[in-house]
């Protein structure tokens, strides 16, 4: 457990920083009015979220490796920081969905349907908070991969 509770905490960081950022975007009418701009507002986390792997694998490096880690200490580290965000991730989306933004789904679903994205039928099995809380974690994993690769590179020491 000692080995792994830097990875543990940062996912926690990781988590708590997702629903600073999920409030940012309601308290910014980024989930109302904005809708339609939602998916690539989102991204404008990615620098946070690189920020936040890039700041464990250095604690990981200086407190575990005597300040040297390989590329691959590094990505094995990022890989276990992605599947504890993974597995908060329920966790996460259920707060985020049930307390901050429980009308988003209806508003996204509603958006989609007036612009001819996407028909109402079809619209209401997509945008389900189950398949929601899958596409999440899994997402999240996905994206913890790359970043991990990504951090590790510039984290190496030897």
């Amino acid at each position: 457990m000692k080995k792994i509770y830097i990875e543990i905490k940062w996912a926690v960081i990781f988590s708590i920083a997702l629903l600073c950022w999920i409030l940012l975007e309601k308290t910014m009418g980024w989930q109302d009015e904005s809708i339609q701009n939602f998916w690539w507002l989102t991204l404008l986390f990615t620098p946070f979220a690189i920020l936040f792997y890039l700041l464990a694998l250095r604690e990981k490096r200086r407190r575990v490796y005597d300040r040297k880690m390989t590329w691959s200490q590094g990505f094995i580290s990022g890989l276990i920081i992605s599947v504890f965000v993974a597995l908060l991730s329920p966790i996460t989306q259920y707060i985020a969905y049930n307390f901050f933004t429980p009308e988003i789904f209806n508003t996204v679903a509603e958006s989609s349907v007036t612009n001819d994205l996407m028909e109402r039928s079809k619209m209401n099995d997509v945008l389900h908070i189950n398949n929601y809380r899958w596409q999440s974690a899994f997402g999240l994993f996905g994206f913890g991969i790359v970043i991990s690769v990504i951090a590790a590179f510039f984290v190496r020491k030897k």
